[in-house]
């Protein structure tokens, strides 16, 4: 059972959220990118997982599965195609995308829009649990592209002249 909450109250929570992840990855592109700085962020994130041992969370495995391709396959394309990673002498950099932002606001407003109908359909925490989930598989599949993008970069692998 959900506690209902004042109209205006559901939407501050969301915005709070979205300020801080736009704080958050404003700060994250003014210094050089780490193994660390990539990798620690979806396994912090990881620790989520832990929400499904409540049963009220729980959800169907099919329907779990779903929402991490479609966060991984989908939801992480703005991403891959707003992120690059740029060699600036010894440190690697990551390039700031305009369009990042605008990628941003846009899966806010497609999660706030899912997150009406689907309160209507599933309990707070499920609808809760598909959220979640949905940014896990884009957060790991994003993640990961990084992590391949930087290897290549700091590859020392020298090619043979031709």
């Amino acid at each position: 059972m959900s506690i209902p909450f004042p109209s205006g109250t559901r939407l501050v929570g969301p915005i709070l959220g979205l300020l801080a992840v736009l704080l958050w990855r404003v700060r994250e592109a003014k210094g050089p990118v780490s193994i660390k700085k990539i990798v620690i962020p979806p396994l912090g994130m990881a620790t989520g997982m832990s929400m499904f041992v409540l049963p009220a969370f729980r959800i169907p495995w099919l329907w779990a599965l779903g929402a991490v391709l479609i966060g991984a396959l989908l939801l992480a394309y703005p991403l891959l195609r707003t992120t690059r990673l740029e060699r600036d002498g010894e440190a690697i950099m990551m390039r700031r995308s305009n369009a990042f932002f605008a990628v941003l606001l846009g899966l806010f407003a497609i999660r706030f829009a899912a997150r009406g109908y689907l309160d209507t359909i599933l309990s707070g925490q499920q609808t809760a649990a598909l959220a979640y989930l949905l940014a896990f598989g884009m957060i790991v599949r994003w993640r990961s592209q990084m992590f391949l993008e930087y290897r290549a970069l700091t590859s020392t692998l020298a090619l043979p002249s031709a």
